[in-house]
């Protein structure tokens, strides 16, 4: 079957250039990745994010372009975070709500554009944030003004190109582009901590190592498992007679996913937490006083894996409900159900469909939750439990890769199907 496909892959085509694109575009994205800005102290950067668990999975999602400092440091993090906007502020607005949920493709692409918009100031205030922590944590060292200014710039430019190549692979490529550029960058590293786990290789730990490949084999199985896992509603149609046929009496579903918000949650949490970190390092030039103390306080708080760790848990909980509920509107389903002439057996159409959609949705949800919550905490137990950062399981990354993966490989076998169809 494997062997099939990848013939009908490479024999088409339309289908082989649009793979070729993809990868010429992963790869422009990995030359970009290593090009760093100007006045970087690498052994200094290299401490930083050591000590930093956040900003380390942040290099992560860059595709160890921070790691680097180079000009793709940043991602597609302000695309992501003007995404997240433009979602919450859709409960806000009902002029937004209706363009992103009932206009149709028309709707959405203009949302999107909306998106892209704005992706522009947050680059910027990104940017200058990170910047100005860089300069303080002595990682950026003799800058003067203009070379900070022209470093601010090229990281902007650098993340509205990933933006831009993001788009490109989604227009003219397979899948979605801004999962396969953060996909990229995870599996970019994975030879880099491979090659670091056997540097500091210990005959005396096999059993761990052992631990460590099952734990991780388990984790994907898990992650595969909870991604398709979906609560089917039975739908039936009513029968509708037009002249001397008959339509409809056919039933069906309505699948709902048990991990209906995807990562979204995971990296809403990140960005909420990062906040103590920069707090600290602008309070560190306070002495004394009651900003001491706070200053004092968050060092303590950060520095405890396991309150951070849970309050992490916490923030991944609460906003995968806030935003499945934003996404997904049980009332629309059921008044789009209502207008086609479908309902759900043993219930009502109307408002008694949305209460039991909604219903549904909040028990599935939990489980999603709390599934996403656990993932989102692994790193943290892996590293405080191995005392090694190369053996910290990355249940993000493997989330991230994973759902990446079933879903490219859903959309190259819709493409199969519709070739031999034709």
């Amino acid at each position: 079957m494997f062997l099939r496909k990848l013939k009908i892959i490479f024999k088409d085509p339309d289908l082989r250039k649009k793979i070729f694109f993809v990868l010429f575009i992963l790869l422009l994205f990995r030359v970009g990745a290593n090009v760093p800005i100007p006045g970087v102290d690498e052994a200094r950067l290299r401490v930083f994010l050591a000590d930093n668990q956040f900003f380390g999975l942040l290099n992560i999602f860059s595709g160890g372009g921070l790691s680097k400092l180079s000009i793709f440091m940043m991602s597609v993090a302000p695309y992501i975070t003007a995404s997240i906007i433009m979602q919450l502020l859709t409960m806000i607005f009902p002029q937004l709500k209706e363009l992103y949920h009932e206009e149709g493709e028309a709707g959405r692409q203009k949302f999107n554009q909306y998106s892209r918009l704005l992706t522009v100031p947050l680059a910027f205030l990104q940017a200058f944030g990170l910047l100005t922590l860089l300069a303080r944590e002595k990682v950026l060292v003799n800058l003067s003004p203009f070379e900070q200014l022209v470093n601010m710039i090229l990281i902007v430019a650098g993340s509205i190109l990933v933006m831009w190549m993001g788009e490109l692979i989604s227009e003219y490529g397979i899948g979605n582009g801004i999962s396969l550029l953060i996909f990229a960058g995870i599996v970019s590293r994975i030879p880099a901590d491979i090659y670091q786990l056997w540097l500091t290789r210990d005959a005396s730990q096999l059993p761990l190592y052992l631990a460590f490949i099952l734990a991780a084999i388990a984790i994907v199985g898990g992650v595969v498992y909870i991604t398709e896992a979906e609560r089917l509603v039975p739908v039936s149609y009513a029968k509708q007679v037009r002249g001397i046929r008959m339509y409809g009496g056919v039933s069906t579903h309505l699948p709902l996913r048990v991990n209906q918000a995807g990562v979204i949650p995971i990296i809403f949490a990140i960005s909420i937490l990062l906040f103590p970190q920069m707090i600290v390092n602008i309070l560190a030039n306070f002495q004394g006083g009651i900003v001491q103390s706070i200053s004092n306080f968050l060092v303590l708080f950060i520095k405890n894996i396991w309150l951070y760790g849970i309050l992490y848990f916490i923030l991944v909980f609460a906003f995968t409900y806030f935003y499945t509920a934003v996404t997904f509107d049980p009332e629309a389903i059921s008044t789009n159900l209502q207008k086609s002439g479908a309902f759900i057996p043993g219930i009502r159409p109307g408002r008694s469909t949305a209460e039991y959609l909604n219903r549904i949705l909040s028990r599935i949800t939990l489980v999603g939750a709390i599934f996403l919550g656990i993932i989102a905490i692994l790193p943290l137990v892996g590293q405080a439990m191995t005392h090694n950062s190369a053996m910290a399981i990355g249940g993000t990354s493997i989330l991230i890769v994973v759902s990446v993966v079933l879903e490219t490989i859903k959309q190259i076998d819709a493409q199969i199907v519709m070739r031999e169809y034709e």
